[in-house]
């Protein structure tokens, strides 16, 4: 049904948001509106019917003008008077590098982890910014976005999608401002990606940590990285919660970790895994981990010794978070219920743990020939 009202900034100002966009339209002046959207942003609107075609034009924000001025606008608009028109008050559509400085950081991204601001601003410094920063946002268009897309999946596809996320979000925040109609990046489908679900067989489980203890009697200095790997084995953590462990994280029997990926969480620590902890040694450092170079940090991301490994033990197939799938998968495989991993691993819902909760081939064999053998036994007791 079409929502009509007297438009005043007082009553503009008391327009509520609703689950879904609705758009109040002026009894006064015809063709003038004031879109809500879900979020609650309000801007202006007005039907132009010029050329024989009805098309929705957006005036702006409501907070950049009056509902006297709109009127004004609106009546310029569908008049053709360009003295109308012109509105030296309204900030006009920024470009893409402007938007992203002065309003995107500080709404969105200076709220994000540390972490996760990395991959980021890599994103917007290698990509976004050097192909869209100098177009005003009105200007990107499905084509531009479209075109850069397939451009950088031919080289990157997973960094492709995870900057198209970036752009995605960026120019949501930028209709919320009231700047864009619709968003040019939605819809665009993402390159599909390989599924990651290797996790260690038997043997390869014996192998790893046999010959972790080999390459340290090699060379001694590799000791902190191996015993990263060690606990990123006896607990399913990441990478970067091991990492970046301090020592007023760790507790009698758990870590309490302030700065997970998904927000403070506590880990249950095995008795393997409490031993692997209790070997190292304070040197000063808040890390358990500390850099060699620099004590006030954490040890590099860069864990060599981890390709080393992987070539000596025979697993060149096998990513170190995919010990992280191995833990979820063993802890399956031992009848843990689903809840139960969800917490181990830290995640906030179980959806989530069923991507790592994969079970091993050779189980699955011989879970089909034990119902083959109980149908066949049903089957043959029909029989006598």
């Amino acid at each position: 049904m079409t929502r009509k009202m007297r438009l005043s900034d007082r009553a503009v100002v008391r327009l509520n948001a609703a689950s879904s966009e609705y758009t109040v339209w002026d009894t006064r002046i015809t063709g003038l509106g004031v879109r809500v959207r879900p979020s609650g942003h309000r801007s202006f609107v007005v039907m132009d019917n010029r050329n024989g075609a009805s098309k929705r034009r957006t005036l702006g924000p409501v907070t950049h003008m009056t509902v006297e001025k709109a009127r004004s606008r609106c009546l310029g608009i569908q008049s053709g008077d360009m003295d109308l028109i012109a509105d030296k008050t309204l900030a006009p559509v920024p470009l893409f590098c402007d938007f992203v400085a002065n309003v995107w950081r500080p709404e969105c991204f200076d709220r994000f982890k540390p972490s996760s601001r990395r991959p980021i601003d890599s994103a917007l410094t290698n990509q976004l910014l050097p192909t869209f920063g100098n177009m005003r946002l009105d200007r990107i268009g499905r084509k531009e976005v479209t075109a850069w897309f397939d451009r950088y999946s031919g080289v990157a596809p997973g960094g492709a999608n995870a900057a198209l996320d970036t752009l995605r979000q960026i120019l949501n925040r930028a209709k919320v401002h009231g700047h864009l109609e619709t968003n040019p990046a939605s819809g665009i489908r993402r390159n599909p990606q390989r599924r990651f679900n290797r996790f260690l067989s038997r043997d390869e489980a014996i192998r790893l940590p046999a010959e972790l203890d080999r390459l340290v009697a090699e060379r001694p200095e590799r000791a902190a990285q191996a015993d990263i790997i060690r606990l990123l084995f006896w607990t399913g953590c990441r990478l970067g919660e091991i990492r970046r462990l301090k020592w007023c994280e760790i507790g009698t029997d758990t870590l309490d970790l302030g700065d997970a990926k998904t927000g403070a969480r506590k880990v249950y620590l095995n008795s393997e895994a409490r031993r692997i902890i209790e070997r190292q040694r304070r040197t000063g450092s808040e890390h358990v981990f500390p850099s060699p170079s620099d004590p006030t940090l954490p040890v590099s991301r860069s864990m060599k010794l981890w390709f080393t490994l992987r070539r000596r033990a025979g697993i060149e197939d096998v990513r170190l978070h995919d010990l992280r799938h191995n833990f979820a998968s063993q802890a399956v495989l031992n009848g843990v219920p689903l809840p139960t991993v969800a917490r181990l691993l830290g995640h906030r819902q179980v959806s989530m743990t069923l991507r790592y909760a994969h079970v091993a081939d050779r189980e699955v064999e011989v879970a089909a020939e034990r119902v083959g053998d109980a149908i066949t036994a049903i089957c043959n007791s029909t029989d006598s």
